[in-house]
């Protein structure tokens, strides 16, 4: 086993003073792929924020190792920002110049994420003008643009919403390349053929097993199995 390139501990999180996430657990591996899943309202997409540092939890830690890159979904694009397709990738590597990644670099990561999702050819159009899934796309090239060249954590919030079999299949081979680059991989989804292809889970509204021989968590809280 790989020592986790995320380690999550003890995380609480509350709305409205009623826990959502109590005292969960979790790691992210170099080199896995995670599934995140459970029901509605378990609290998923909360800990992917807590994971990527956008949210602080109630009480915990997270300990992180590298670069980190969320992917969110559907997110909100104020309609007068003058945004190509290009310029939303190319937020992915703001701040890398502090990271020693020359500009050169930098292009060269923004054009080979836009290739690899398939809107290259989008890249001069406005974010406003393409459909909802190619601006998902754009989003998942702004996560592979961020990472790419340095071994980190992508982390993404159920990438394949609204878009079709063969694009989620596209994002899962992605993912799987990412991988064996020795990222780890986080990823909330619904999808069971999603589920199916991860390495390991982490569930948030089952009691889990760790392994043979090892005792059940407490309920409401998240462990990673293996598949």
């Amino acid at each position: 086993m790989t020592p986790p390139r995320l380690r999550a501990n003890g995380i609480c999180f509350a709305y409205d003073g009623i826990d959502v996430l109590h005292n969960v657990d979790a790691e992210l591996r170099s080199g896995a792929i995670t599934a995140i899943v459970g029901a509605n309202g378990s609290g998923k997409s909360t800990l992917v924020e807590i994971m990527a540092g956008t949210r602080a939890p109630r009480s915990g830690t997270v300990e992180r190792s590298g670069d980190i890159a969320l992917v969110v979904q559907r997110a909100a694009i104020v309609e007068t920002l003058p945004l190509s397709v290009r310029d939303v990738v190319t937020m992915g590597t703001w701040g890398r110049e502090a990271l020693g990644r020359a500009r050169n670099e930098r292009r060269g990561a923004v054009d080979g994420a836009l290739e690899r999702v398939g809107i290259a050819g989008l890249a001069k159009r406005s974010i406003h003008e393409v459909s909802g899934g190619q601006r998902q796309r754009a989003l998942i090239a702004q996560g592979l643009a961020r990472i790419a060249g340095r071994g980190g954590v992508l982390l993404l919030d159920e990438p394949g919403a609204g878009l079709d079999a063969d694009s989620r299949d596209g994002i899962r081979t992605i993912l799987t390349e990412e991988a064996a680059r020795g990222h780890a991989i986080g990823w909330v989804t619904h999808d069971q053929e999603d589920v199916a292809w991860a390495d390991e889970v982490i569930d948030l509204t089952r009691r889990c097993r760790r392994g043979a021989g090892s005792e059940s968590a407490p309920t409401g809280t998240a462990t990673v199995e293996p598949l």
